[in-house]
């Protein structure tokens, strides 16, 4: 079967992990604040802040914010559901902005709008989590320009786009936003096996952050309460989690980074290539906006209404064609129904779900099985 993705792991990067093992630190040792210093270093930015998910990622974002009860975070509804999810482990409330139908992306227009009448019956968000869906950047200039008016802090959930540009920065250099999130789970664009890691330009944040990933203690003598009686010490200074990132994965991450434009670049290669073998099949092929450069983690096309969805994706699993959906819209899974959302209250989002199909897309696929997925669609879409 070709796979919708799967990891690129070359010999370099299993040596890379085996130097760890044979090292004395298998766990919190010199590559975790290596890698974060090459990611920042990489985009731009100034901290790097590496854990064991891109959920945990949100999750001690969302926290160094100061999300809490009483709090509402808006995001998008198509996006998976740790998007949204991290405002309720901080015990805030969750909305949704519907999406822009042809970038997929939360709705800048739509957004405006919510924001006009929010601030009307006093119910502003305190976060918005902008999600880069499928690799490429959402409007970031305008957002930030709506949160300067409206007091909302902004997290991109760059989970997709790593490697991805706007306005020809990396994603990730946080110009305009707070915190950015990247994730490095296999299917994503580089990968250490599981692992995630936040950005900032705040200092605050990031210390912040690092004590939210351990446990929330601290050896730093500026967080310290006390003097400390011998250099043992260390205090419990916040409630935090485990959410660290172990030695073996930052040298897995390491070793792919070195990658990640050549990821990125072969991504745009393979979608050049679906571009031009789906022209005039009844589909509708990803829109890519100019001044941003996505990270192409996705290639999401959409069944025209007068084909039954649900029979090509099974026509393609059929023919051995890994194909998946993203995704099921938040706002419709049952535990957000049952706190008051339902079908309906997101229209644009929930007729994309109704018509997306992702197709294969990762960089060690090659020409032919792009061909190979084309031909197989051709079939299950019954052109032949």
């Amino acid at each position: 079967m070709i796979p919708y993705g799967r990891q690129d792991v070359r010999q370099e990067d299993i040596e890379s992990v085996i130097e760890v093992l044979r090292s004395d630190f298998l766990t919190q040792g010199p590559k975790v604040p290596a890698f974060e210093r090459a990611v920042a270093e990489k985009v731009g930015a100034t901290h790097g802040i590496a854990v064991n998910s891109a959920t945990s990622a949100l999750h001690i974002a969302c926290k160094a914010l100061g999300v809490a009860s009483g709090d509402i975070l808006w995001t998008t509804p198509n996006t998976f559901v740790a998007s949204a999810n991290c405002a309720l482990y901080c015990g805030a409330d969750v909305d949704f902005v519907d999406i822009d139908a042809r970038t997929y992306n939360l709705s800048v227009e739509a957004l405006r709008a919510k924001l006009r009448e929010s601030a009307d019956n006093g119910r502003l968000p305190k976060v918005l989590v902008a999600v880069h869906f499928a690799g490429q950047p959402c409007d970031m200039e305008q957002i930030r320009d709506l949160s300067n008016q409206y007091g909302f802090r902004i997290i991109e959930d760059a989970s997709h786009a790593v490697g991805g540009k706007y306005q020809d920065e990396y994603v990730g250099s946080g110009n305009f936003s707070d915190v950015t999130i990247f994730s490095f789970h296999p299917v994503k664009i580089v990968t250490t096996a599981e692992g995630g890691l936040a950005l900032t330009n705040d200092e605050s944040l990031a210390q912040s952050m690092r004590l939210f990933r351990s446990h929330g203690v601290t050896r730093a003598p500026e967080q310290l309460q006390q003097e400390p009686p011998g250099p043992w010490y260390y205090e419990q200074v916040e409630l935090g989690f485990n959410y660290r990132m172990t030695d073996l994965q930052a040298a897995l991450g390491l070793s792919q980074l070195e990658r990640l434009d050549e990821y990125v670049s072969r991504r745009h290669e393979l979608a050049d290539l679906y571009d031009s073998l789906l022209e005039g099949f009844p589909v509708t092929r990803p829109y890519r906006a100019s001044q941003r450069y996505s990270g192409l983690h996705l290639y999401p096309i959409r069944i025209d209404p007068s084909h039954d969805r649900r029979k090509v994706f099974e026509g393609l699993r059929e023919r051995e064609i890994g194909v998946n959906v993203h995704y099921i819209p938040v706002h419709t899974q049952p535990w957000y129904r049952a706190r008051g959302f339902g079908w309906g209250d997101f229209p644009a989002a929930e007729e994309y779900y109704r018509e997306a199909i992702s197709l294969p897309m990762y960089p060690s696929m090659s020409d032919q099985q792009v061909e190979q997925v084309v031909a197989a669609l051709e079939e299950a879409l019954a052109l032949k």
